[in-house]
């Protein structure tokens, strides 16, 4: 009933896209998730007149806590109907929760670790979602405000169009970036040898440069096996690049996956009987826009121009499989940097999204 209800809360709506429930099931149990070696969580449930009205998990992640000597609770999974009784029933048991645990301050909505989905939806309500991103109403923020909860830090979204040409400027820093620091593009098309010779250097250059960022937790090696199973195996490998140095070590990674935003409306969250015919058809068939899944790059290499030799390699893929735009999925909004590699293409700024904090003491 958990994971189900937010499948029944917005059936029917065209911008909504329902994650798999198995998924969610998986990451919501201790007994699957390698999470719970560093986390807890409680889940709760509102009902009006005998009917599901809501719902809200409460995380605490130590290991983020003790990195930055925080006493943080995290609120998510949240969803709830347009009631303000509902809304406050759910935020207050998280909160007495919280407080139980010692916690001093409840931020969210944000999930175990930085793999989870993210941030509250504040614009772009008529803009189809994704499969990495929470989509909610519009009037879920306001009933966090009216409880006395402020604006911790946003994402920002962009979608951006496929040129028809790689941008002369992204050509001429790339082929510069490739002779000053002697490096190249490596492409697979083995899921097993991709695996076996980078899977682990991959999620390891992610904690790299992530590292930094907003409430960011470091994946366990535990962590990493059980991602490298998920996520490797269903990619195109087309669409995944490798950048590595002289010595073949890592410097950067860009990994694409055609839009399943469409499969996963059809699925309604369910493999079965047909969601996994839908899900296939979303990986195989023709689509006209790819998700930007995920861009690391070695902290040393940051800011010296390897997005643009990713690039290089990935546009022409895009054109291959018939991508007319591309998701960029969340972005900080403070991170000029990484929005301003979107400045050698047409796009626009078409989500918002937020987090938000209340203290407790």
């Amino acid at each position: 009933m958990f994971t189900k209800f937010q499948i029944d809360l917005y059936d029917g709506n065209p911008y909504y896209v329902p994650p798999l429930i198995s998924d969610d099931v998986a990451t919501l149990s201790p007994e699957v998730n390698p999470a719970f070696d560093f986390c807890e969580a409680a889940y709760f449930m509102a009902y009006r007149d005998g009917k599901p009205a809501g719902r809200i998990a409460g995380i605490i992640n130590r290991q983020v806590n003790q990195r930055h000597g925080t006493s943080n609770a995290r609120f998510g999974f949240i969803d709830f109907i347009d009631d303000p009784e509902v809304s406050e029933a759910l935020l207050t048991s998280v909160e007495e929760w919280a407080k139980s645990k010692g916690m001093k301050k409840l931020i969210g909505p944000l999930g175990f670790t930085d793999l989870d989905h993210e941030g509250m939806l504040v614009e772009g309500f008529q803009e189809l979602s994704t499969m990495a991103t929470i989509y909610n109403h519009a009037y879920y923020a306001p009933h966090l405000e009216r409880l006395g909860y402020k604006k911790e830090s946003d994402w920002v979204e962009f979608v951006i169009d496929v040129p028809d040409a790689i941008p002369e400027k992204m050509n001429r820093i790339a082929e510069l970036v490739k002779k000053k620091f002697g490096l190249r593009v490596l492409k697979y098309t083995s899921r097993k040898r991709i695996k076996t010779e980078y899977g682990r250097a991959l999620f390891h250059l992610i904690n790299d440069a992530y590292d930094g960022l907003y409430e960011y937790s470091h994946l366990t090696e535990r962590q990493i096996d059980y991602y490298i199973n998920i996520y490797l195996n269903l990619l195109n490998l087309d669409l995944v690049t490798l950048i590595v140095d002289k010595e073949g070590q890592l410097v950067g990674v860009g990994i694409s996956m055609p839009s399943m935003s469409v499969a996963l409306q059809k699925s309604k969250g369910r493999m079965f009987p047909l969601g996994w015919w839908h899900l296939l058809k979303g990986l195989k068939g023709r689509n006209d826009r790819v998700d930007l899944l995920l861009v690391a790059v070695k902290p040393e290499f940051q800011n010296k121009g390897v997005n643009a030799l990713l690039f290089q390699d990935l546009i022409p893929y895009y054109q291959k499989y018939g991508f007319k735009c591309a998701e960029s999925n969340p972005e900080m909004e403070t991170n000029s940097k990484v929005q301003g590699q979107w400045d050698y293409f047409n796009h626009r700024q078409h989500r918002r999204r937020r987090s938000f904090y209340k203290n407790l003491s």
